[in-house]
């Protein structure tokens, strides 16, 4: 999940380009009782609109490369079926494969807390679930160009990582990493992203540990800085042991993170030579250097 609060400054930052529009094709969700052979993203779409079939009466789907994308706003899906394609291909570029969802577009807040359940939407532009993209209207309304992007590959990057279903792994790992793809090649600054951490270390106020669940709840008042902690930490990982070994690290964890903190630190010490204690002194060492950047 990522919160609108730390993607709305985007807009004053950047201008909406020119977009290249690969095809994308626009119709009524009335989807064929039998998708075409070896499509398998059309009857989940059907499958998942006709979870809550009253909300899509008069629905329009686009489907792109690899999304459907369900909603009422042709215009609107057609946008997202593009931005979720080019997630997608973000997404395969770091985690080794493209990812393939269905984007539901709701028409109200509400409507998106009824497909979210038992998830909160509250502060947040979009979330994921199996298989799946949920888009709270109004936050992603207030979105930049740059941030409606960055969301929904952090979203796909839930979903390519089924994190749904891996509640037990280190929330600082899993929204971590799905900010560090989203915000890969953005060309943002630390100091950009993370306006939160870096007004706390100019008040004297450094983290002390890494993020936990508490840290992300509705509701935290470090909410922000939890986000921009745990990106950071991913991205301090990335920068010191590359790419390749976070990856790794992720996929060690979704094995052993129902273990706790020695599960973990297990798959740290696997994948990156260190134990949960030596990253996170090394971290927060990290985290004054790329700020100032």
């Amino acid at each position: 999940m990522l919160r609108t609060r730390a993607l709305a400054w985007l807009s004053a930052l950047v201008r909406l380009s020119a977009l290249v529009r690969p095809a994308v094709l626009i119709g009524l969700l009335v989807l064929p009782a039998a998708a075409a052979p070896g499509d398998r993203l059309l009857p989940r779409a059907r499958a998942i609109a006709g979870e809550h079939p009253r909300i899509w009466t008069g629905a329009s789907l686009a489907r792109g490369e690899h999304v459907v994308v369900v909603g009422g706003r042709r215009g609107l899906i057609g946008e997202l079926a593009v931005l979720a394609d080019r997630g997608s291909r973000t997404v395969a570029r770091v985690w080794g494969r493209p990812v393939d969802a269905v984007v539901l577009v709701p028409a109200t807040t509400e409507q998106a807390a009824v497909l979210a359940a038992p998830a909160s939407v509250a502060g947040l532009a979009a979330l994921a679930g199996p298989g799946r993209v949920i888009i709270e209207p109004s936050g992603f309304a207030r979105l930049s160009a740059a941030g409606r992007r960055i969301v929904i590959t952090h979203e796909l990057t839930h979903v390519a990582t089924d994190a749904a279903e891996t509640g037990d792994m280190p929330a600082w790992l899993v929204e971590g990493f799905a900010d560090y793809v989203g915000y890969s090649g953005s060309g943002l600054t630390a100091r950009e992203i993370a306006a939160e951490l870096a007004a706390d270390l100019r008040a004297g106020a450094p983290p002390h540990a890494l993020p936990d669940h508490a840290d992300f709840a509705a509701g935290s008042p470090r909410r922000a800085q939890a986000y921009e902690e745990a990106w950071l930490a991913c991205r301090y990982i990335a920068e010191r042991f590359g790419e390749n070994r976070l990856v790794a690290l992720y996929r060690a964890a979704m094995g052993t993170g129902s273990n706790g903190p020695a599960g973990i630190d297990e798959a740290m010490r696997a994948t990156l030579g260190v134990s949960t204690a030596e990253l996170t002194r090394s971290w927060l060492a990290y985290l004054p250097v790329v700020i100032s950047r």
